[in-house]
């Protein structure tokens, strides 16, 4: 800070032609302004300018000094107006983390509409199922369903969303609805399998508490979108959110059971890292994201 305080008061007494004229428009004193000189000269080691009480005569080395010292301050006043104007207007390159299949169903199809609005955004999209660092990794903005928050970042809800049982009619006239959370044991529960075939247990609320579930069925896959295809297909209990299955819901073709022990808040978020400012570019596109969700009946249309 002292250094640039120094600069720009060696240009603004060259260009203002005297140091009373140039103390007068920055509102100090003419001394303290010539004590920023004095400190500059001292720090470059050389005599910049030669002052009087009338005239003030630049130096050899004042002269090639003040060049360069133009051309820095008129950089950096042009980069302060772009940053500036990106907390204004969407500009520049945003990075999106996405679940993939909600990624590839209800964030990406949205991104045409935002950047016609937006032209001067261009938008890269990572849809994958695993928790991306999002700082590490370059990422302006993730888009998580439930989960655990790094206290570090900011989540903006966008939708409400919960994790559910679900089958189909004649799946349960078949096999029986189950009560309770042990009843699982009884079904074919298709369950999402991590490397390996390791299947990840299904998480509930049991008396306040949350709790894991280990399931067992005769299929199990990495891929959301083939477990809620296979629960369609009654072949088996899935454990899905609402936000992929509310059309068949709503048209009776699958049914959700245990749901006095969903879990709570699995909302659908938006998150990025604390900052002062957050560029235009994310704020746009996450409401955007917010407007697009609220209209009435987007989650019950079939996909």
């Amino acid at each position: 800070m002292d250094k640039l305080k120094q600069i720009e008061a060696f240009v603004d007494v060259v260009e203002k032609g005297s140091l009373s004229r140039a103390a007068l428009e920055q509102k100090i004193t003419p001394v303290m302004l010539g004590r920023r000189i004095d400190a500059l000269e001292k720090r470059l080691g050389v005599k910049l300018m030669h002052r009087t009480t009338r005239h003030l005569t630049l130096t050899e080395q004042g002269a090639i000094f003040l060049e360069y010292c133009r051309k820095l301050l008129g950089e950096l006043e042009f980069a302060e107006k772009i940053v500036s104007a990106g907390r204004h207007k969407a500009t520049g390159h945003l990075i999106v983390s996405a679940p993939a299949a909600f990624g590839r169903l209800h964030v990406a199809p949205h991104a045409p509409a935002f950047l016609a609005a937006h032209p001067d955004v261009q938008i890269s999209f990572n849809l994958t199922d695993h928790v991306v660092d999002l700082v590490r990794e370059g990422y302006q903005l993730g888009i998580r369903i439930g989960g655990v928050l790094d206290p570090n970042f900011v989540a903006v809800k966008l939708a409400s969303n919960r994790r559910v049982v679900c089958g189909t009619p004649d799946y349960f006239d078949r096999h029986g609805i189950p009560r309770t959370l042990e009843d699982l044991a009884q079904h074919n529960c298709l369950a999402f399998n991590l490397q390996g075939g390791q299947q990840r247990g299904w998480y509930f609320q049991k008396d306040g508490k949350p709790v894991t579930v280990k399931v067992e069925g005769n299929l199990d896959c990495n891929d959301g979108e083939l477990l809620h295809r296979w629960a369609c297909e009654g072949l088996g209990l899935a454990w899905r959110s609402t936000w992929e299955i509310q059309s068949q819901l709503q048209a009776g073709e699958l049914i959700t059971v245990l749901d006095d022990f969903a879990l709570p808040d699995y909302d659908i978020v938006a998150v990025y890292m604390q900052q002062r400012h957050l560029p235009a570019k994310v704020r746009f596109f996450i409401d955007t994201l917010k407007e697009v969700y609220a209209q009435p009946g987007y989650w019950t249309q079939a996909r």
